[in-house]
């Protein structure tokens, strides 16, 4: 993916076999307020507005159900592929895999990037059928900065 500007917009990239979506956003809060964030599956649903719930343990190797308000018939079931605390996360299935990112910046501010790649040799079949991912993206960075900068603000 090219490079993001921190600016919470995001940009897409689609290919024949592929489609990539990437978002990056400057947040004031400590990396670790983030990932509790990131990590709480049971509590998503509560500050994300683009999640309808997540089930399962995002821990690594753990197992996710997740249902988006992009298609809020299907439940996504997800794998937690890497789990490397307060810095990467990345989940996904056969098709895809979104990665989540933080990195400190300075000044109590970190960069929180998320990113997420759907392909395959298939995918031209059905890629008409899946929605666009950046306005989504857009409501999940402005839901997780908004909630971050707030439990930071209170500490």
């Amino acid at each position: 993916m090219t490079s993001l500007t921190s600016n919470g917009k995001a940009v897409t990239i689609k290919k024949t076999f592929s489609r990539e979506t990437a978002i990056s956003i400057d947040i004031q809060a400590d990396k670790s307020i983030i990932w509790a964030l990131l990590t709480n599956a049971a509590d998503y649903p509560r500050w994300n507005s683009t999640v309808i719930s997540i089930d399962g343990a995002i821990t690594k190797g753990g197992k996710i159900q997740l249902k988006s308000t992009l298609d809020p018939k299907r439940v996504f079931k997800l794998s937690v592929k890497e789990f490397e605390a307060d810095n990467k996360l990345v989940w996904g299935d056969a098709m895809g895999k979104r990665i989540f990112k933080l990195k400190s910046i300075g000044n109590g501010l970190t960069n929180f990037s998320m990113n997420e790649k759907i392909g395959g040799p298939i995918f031209p079949l059905f890629a008409k059928m899946i929605p666009p991912f950046d306005k989504s993206f857009e409501q999940f960075a402005s839901d997780l900065k908004k909630e971050a900068e707030t439990i930071s603000n209170t500490k």
